[in-house]
């Protein structure tokens, strides 16, 4: 049995299937509201993976700035 792997794009994917679906207008209330349930949660984990890598990216950035910096502030003038 294989273990199916959630990632970033899956989940955009189904959001997006999710969306089609809600828009065709085809789903009976029932079902629209199945369905809208499960973007809404969809969108809450694509919202929080987004945040994360957001996050992440400043962290690296900050860093980087900051290491820059530290050469800056020691290195040697040429003559």
């Amino acid at each position: 049995m294989t273990k199916k792997i959630k990632t970033f794009e899956s989940d955009m994917k189904n959001l997006e299937e999710v969306i089609s679906q809600l828009e065709s207008g085809d789903l009976n209330l029932s079902n629209a509201l199945e369905a809208f349930e499960k973007g809404i949660t969809l969108y809450k984990t694509c919202h929080d993976t987004l945040e994360s890598a957001d996050q992440k990216v400043k962290i690296l950035l900050d860093d980087l700035e900051m290491g820059q910096k530290i050469i800056e502030d020691f290195e040697i003038e040429e003559e």
